[in-house]
Order: structure tokens, then C-alpha cells, then sequence
């Protein structure tokens, strides 16, 4: 083969090589990646939810991705830092990650927005002052989402403090999508289900069906009524599908009424359970269920709006049981024996209510349920309930978070996105 063949050969082959790349890139093209924004993206959560998103485990391995890490401008450089890594990970299913600080920019043709907690360097003055403080933020982000995002865009919302007050603000704000602006409680589940596998000395993956009730990041129920426990080494052994009841395998009554819920309490009321490794993992969890479904038959907590399902006020995000199925998610109304005493529910709704009131100007102070006896508020529950519920009651003043990552946030650290806020029109 002469020296002149060999050259038109391989510029043949040259042509045919970039006619193929730019094919393939012209395919590429045809498929659009999902667009995932999420906010504070300098958050430590993030660094633990990217990879996970990233792994094909949340939305599949056959739908690529691009992230956008949306923060203000003085988290710039970490956010440069963040991308380089991301991009280390040579993900088969990220398309792209960028970053975006500029508040018009924001959302743009999102399919999923997950909102994490914010972080300044504000002090507390009150309880009243942190409660308003979310408005600002949560109108913003409702406005460009509902403005900028796509029409099936789903929002999720995960964090430490007024988990539940910025669900619905984001609702309030967003009226278009409500329905698909939802609050993280795995979390919390978590929590409990590792607390449990403590005690029984099991594996928190085998123990199902925990529900937790009410405030996510406050006042809640841990309700063990219907949870089981798999593949629990005892006398009693079945095959894998087999299950017992918790309740009928603990048999320290004061552990169930009073230790467990002081352990829940003190992890709720200084946010401890939502460090960054379990925030990102319940949250992608979460997105997983809602994109393919929950395990069947599994009931999962989550933070929706009510529309008066369990007795529970219409109006305010509160956790309750649900399952997802075909891309959506279905509060679990058909359970049976899992009736709360008004009571009791009363006790769940109040610091709700009261929360949304004072953050949207209706009263100036924030008053915190009185139950008109000075003991815990745990020996008023009925004694058939008090065997089964797992009352976490967060001390409201307490909960101001003086030494967490979250603190309010003032006009100043908002106007931080290019030094402007947005309004609609």
C-alpha cells in the first residue's frame, strides 16, 4: 500500500470518526437531562447528597442529570471547589454541574428543587423574629420557581428547623405546584428505627413501618402501632416475608413510654439527627420513592398539606402516612387502629398553626401549647395510646437555633443573590 493510499484511508477514517462523534452529539442533544437545582448548595448536606444522586440510584441509571448548585455569591468558591469534585466523580448519568448566584437566573427549566437548610451568621433575638425570618427567603424561592421552573417541577424540602412552616410557606407562595412541594421525614423514621434496632439488638434496616406524625423538626409522635421487625433472631423464626411486632418484643414499658422519647426529643431539639450524611440521605431516598415508587406494602412518613385526613386541621404541612406509587404520592387514610385522641392531636397541631400565624403577620407572639399541667406532657395521653406513641415535644423556646447552622435570616444575607431581591410583577 503506497504512502498516498494510506493518507486518503485515514482521512476517510477521520471524516467518518467526526461524522460519528457529531451524531452522537447531535443524539445527545435530542435528550434532555433532568434539571436538579438545589439551594444552599455550600451546605455540608450537599457534599453527601451529590454523590448519591450522581450513583443512578435516585432517578436510574438510564436519565442523566445536571446539577446547579444555587447560593449567594460569597459561597462562590466553595461552590468552584464542589464542581471540580463533581466532576471527578465521572458520573455515566451527570451530564453537567454549574453554579448559579444570580437570583433571575434561578430555576430555570427545574425538574427537581431540593431546598436545604440556609446558613448566616445572623444572631437570635426570639422565636418570633427566627419564625419571620423564613418568609423573606420562602417567597423569593416561591416566586422563582413557580416563574422560572417547569410546569411538573417537584420540590423538596429538607432541614433541621421550621421544616414543616417552610413547606407550606413554599405552598403559600407557589400555589400552582403545592402539590408538589413535599416536607423529608425519613429522617426522623430513621432515627427511630435505629433506636429501636438498639434496643432489640437488630439491624434498623429489618425494622418497617414506623410512623411519625406531626411536626417533623418540633413536636411529633413517633407511633409504633404498626411497626415490625424482620428477620429478628428469637425463639420464634419464619421465613423472610415473616414480621412480628415491635411492641410485642419490648417489654420495658418506661423504655417505650419515657427513655426513648427523652433520647428523640433531645435529637430533635438541638437538630442532630439531621447531619449531613442522613439529611442527604433521607432526602435522596425520598426523590428515589417518588420517582419509582415505595417498597409495596411499606408505609412511609411525609410532610404534605392537609386536607383534613386523620382529624388533622386543614392547611398546615403536617407528617403523616403515606406510599408512593406511579409518580406520585397517597396519604394512607385506609389504615386501621392507628386513631389519635383530639387530644393528643391538639398537642401535634397548635405549635403548627401557631408557627404560620406569626409568620405571616396574623399574631405577634408565639404561644406554645399549654396543656394546664406542669408535668410532661406525656402522662396525658390516654394509657391504651401512651403504650404505642412515642411523644418527641420540642421545648418551642428552646428550639431557637442558637448554636446550628440555621439562624434567621435578615434581608441582607437574602439580597446576597446579586444584591437584589426579585418581585413579581
Amino acid at each position: 500500500m503506497t504512502t498516498q493510499l494510506m493518507m486518503v484511508i485515514a482521512q476517510e477514517n477521520l471524516r467518518a470518526h467526526i461524522e460519528k462523534e457529531q451524531e452522537e452529539e447531535a443524539l445527545k442533544g435530542l435528550i434532555n437531562p433532568l434539571q436538579v437545582w438545589i439551594t444552599s448548595a455550600s451546605a455540608p448536606a450537599c457534599y453527601n447528597l451529590i454523590p448519591i444522586l450522581t450513583s443512578g440510584e435516585v432517578f436510574g441509571m438510564h436519565t442523566e442529570i445536571s446539577i446547579i448548585l444555587f447560593d449567594n455569591e460569597r459561597a462562590e468558591e466553595r461552590l468552584k471547589t464542589l464542581v471540580m469534585e463533581t466532576q471527578e466523580l465521572a458520573s455515566r448519568v451527570l451530564r453537567s454541574v454549574s453554579i448559579c448566584t444570580k437570583v433571575e437566573e434561578a430555576f430555570r427549566q427545574a425538574h427537581v428543587v431540593i431546598v436545604l437548610d440556609d446558613s448566616t451568621d445572623q444572631e437570635v433575638f426570639s422565636l418570633e423574629d427566627c419564625i419571620r425570618s423564613r418568609v423573606p427567603l420562602c417567597r423569593l424561592y416561591g416566586y422563582l420557581i413557580e416563574k422560572n421552573a417547569h410546569d411538573s417541577v417537584r420540590v423538596i424540602v429538607g432541614g433541621k428547623t421550621f421544616v414543616n412552616l417552610k413547606t407550606v410557606l413554599l405552598m403559600r407562595y407557589a400555589p400552582n405546584i403545592a402539590h408538589n412541594i413535599i416536607a423529608v421525614a425519613l429522617g426522623v423514621e430513621g432515627e427511630a428505627k435505629a433506636l429501636l434496632a438498639r434496643k432489640l439488638k437488630t439491624t434498623p434496616a429489618y425494622i418497617k413501618d414506623v410512623i411519625i406524625w406531626g411536626n417533623i423538626s418540633g413536636n411529633n409522635y413517633v407511633d409504633l402501632r404498626k411497626t415490625r421487625v424482620y428477620r429478628y433472631e428469637s425463639a420464634i423464626w419464619g421465613p423472610l416475608p415473616y414480621s412480628r411486632p415491635v411492641l410485642n418484643l419490648i417489654f420495658d414499658s418506661d423504655w417505650v413510654k419515657r427513655e426513648s422519647v427523652a433520647i428523640l426529643k433531645n435529637l430533635t431539639a438541638t437538630g442532630k439527627q439531621f447531619g449531613g450524611i442522613l439529611a442527604a440521605h433521607s432526602i435522596a431516598t425520598t426523590l428515589k420513592y417518588w420517582y419509582h415508587g415505595s417498597p409495596p406494602g411499606e408505609i412511609v412518613s411525609l410532610g404534605v398539606l392537609s386536607e383534613g385526613q386523620f382529624g388533622i386541621p386543614e392547611g398546615i404541612v403536617f407528617s403523616m402516612p403515606v406510599k408512593f406509587e406511579n409518580g406520585t404520592w397517597v396519604v394512607l387514610t385506609d389504615l386501621k387502629d392507628i386513631e389519635i385522641s383530639e387530644k393528643i392531636m391538639t398537642r401535634m397541631t397548635s405549635d403548627l398553626i401557631q408557627e404560620k400565624l406569626v409568620a405571616l403577620g396574623d399574631v405577634i407572639n408565639f404561644q406554645p401549647y399549654q396543656s394546664g399541667r406542669k408535668s410532661s406532657m406525656y402522662f396525658d395521653i390516654a394509657a391504651d395510646e401512651e403504650k404505642d406513641l412515642a411523644m418527641s415535644d420540642v421545648d418551642f423556646l428552646g428550639m431557637i437555633p442558637q448554636n446550628m447552622s440555621e439562624k434567621p435570616l435578615n434581608q441582607e444575607s437574602i439580597n446576597d443573590f446579586e444584591g437584589k431581591t426579585v418581585e413579581p410583577s
